[in-house]
């Protein structure tokens, strides 16, 4: 895992933001999973790392299989949110996360 859960619910809890759940399995087949999730709002944040360092968001089969879940999930009513672990809890994306959840 690429931060903290605890921090980012402290943090989110902070902002008056819902605490999410984390590594939630949406798809009923595939072992899919979104970093974080606010299901009743069907808002996903996927946080992606490794853009500098070759991970796996950024080889083609990783990236192929990524497109896969994202058009499924979108397929199913998903919205998805993407950033890097040092965006996750900066102002910029606690207001877009507040604004996905009709919070402001």
């Amino acid at each position: 895992m690429k931060y903290n859960p605890d921090i980012v619910a402290s943090v989110f809890k902070s902002e008056g933001i819902p605490k999410p759940i984390f590594e939630l399995r949406f798809h009923p087949t595939r072992r899919w999973r979104f970093d974080l999730a606010w299901p009743d709002q069907k808002l996903a944040l996927e946080v992606n790392g490794g853009d500098w360092t070759g991970g796996a968001h950024v080889r083609p089969a990783a990236l192929t299989g990524d497109y896969e879940k994202r058009t499924a999930a979108a397929m199913m009513g998903w919205r998805i949110m993407v950033c890097r672990p040092n965006n996750l809890l900066m102002n910029d994306m606690i207001q877009n996360i507040k604004t996905a959840l009709d919070f402001s």
